[in-house]
């Protein structure tokens, strides 16, 4: 048979609204009895009922955090972010992960607000409608990630994929570059902002080339930069850089034009996107765009954690912005200014 709050305050020798004070609120609690109930707690092995929980105080001490990837070393970096803010907080945090699908991360959102969580970190700006009008009529407090936008349902962290994108671009031409590429993966919304971004500055500069385009719905891999850029080459072979999605398919892309004995930076220039820590020490090192993941994640759970707290937030969207880390895969020659 289940422990219940009136078996732990029998053996505490308090009334059963002592002990759930203590669990709620321990600091109303005087430091005699709460050492008397946490004993007994532990002693009885009894589990609070989150529900019942809920039901008493409006909401759990959970806040839920959907992302679209658990394996991504991206998503890894922001959830290390999360959780580290809330170490130490009464604060849960509870994983989804919405495997890039709309329809997932609109599951996803309805269980988590029929558990009345105390919030939800959700990643993008490009929910489907339904899920959008849940969050927008939602009773928790809601932080968006991974990038900005002009309408956020409550706060917002991240920074600008259409813009990074732009200045990785114009860092290639400002190498000297002329016959640029973009190779991409996943094609969710992102991806289609960095590839606006490169279309961009083409287009403005004169040098874009449908052709140059390589694209797939396929899952990002080592593997598959090496595919994706073996297939530029076949249609255009005298492309002279490629910035690359992400920094998975800039190392498949490395790869393959060092199989082919084409040098990089010389003959062609290699960028990608995210900065991982394989980026730096890769030979060539591999010029990529830097994002701040971990400092996202920090930034989102603080934000949330103030805003529970009754601590509003002085800007409601807070952009992190971006760098671009120039190293050996695009240093041909001319300026290394990507402004």
């Amino acid at each position: 048979m289940a422990v219940t709050i009136a078996d732990v305050a029998r053996e505490a020798g308090v009334s059963a609204m002592t002990v759930s004070r203590a669990l709620r609120e321990p600091e109303r609690v005087s430091a005699k009895s709460l050492e008397k109930i946490r004993k007994v707690i532990d002693r009885l092995g009894y589990v609070p009922d989150p529900a019942a929980r809920a039901l008493a105080a409006g909401r759990t001490n959970v806040i839920g955090v959907i992302v679209p990837s658990v394996t991504n070393n991206v998503f890894a970096d922001v959830m290390s972010g999360i959780y580290g803010q809330a170490e130490g907080t009464d604060w849960q945090v509870q994983l989804g992960n919405s495997r890039y699908s709309p329809l997932e991360e609109e599951r996803l959102v309805r269980t988590f607000l029929s558990q009345r969580p105390a919030g939800l970190i959700v990643s993008g700006i490009d929910q489907s409608a339904a899920t959008a009008v849940m969050l927008r009529q939602a009773s928790c407090r809601i932080v968006q990630i991974m990038e900005t936008g002009p309408d956020p349902f409550d706060m917002m962290v991240g920074f600008s994929h259409l813009e990074a994108s732009r200045a990785a671009s114009r860092h290639l031409l400002a190498a000297g570059y002329r016959r640029p590429g973009f190779i991409a993966a996943r094609l969710d919304p992102r991806t289609q902002r960095r590839l606006e971004g490169f279309r961009d500055v083409a287009r403005e500069a004169g040098v874009l080339d449908p052709g140059r385009i390589i694209t797939t719905p396929r899952a990002s891999t080592v593997t598959l930069g090496c595919e994706l850029t073996a297939d530029l080459l076949a249609r255009a072979p005298d492309t002279d850089a490629i910035l690359c999605n992400n920094d998975d398919l800039a190392l498949g892309a490395l790869f393959e034009c060092q199989r082919r004995g084409l040098d990089s930076p010389r003959q062609i220039g290699i960028c990608g996107f995210n900065d991982l820590e394989m980026m730096a020490v890769a030979n060539p090192a591999v010029t990529s765009v830097r994002t701040y993941r971990l400092d996202m994640g920090r930034k989102a759970m603080a934000m949330m954690i103030d805003a529970l707290a009754g601590r509003e937030a002085e800007r409601r969207t807070v952009d992190l912005g971006f760098e671009v880390m120039a190293r050996d895969s695009t240093r041909r020659g001319g300026s290394a200014n990507p402004a």
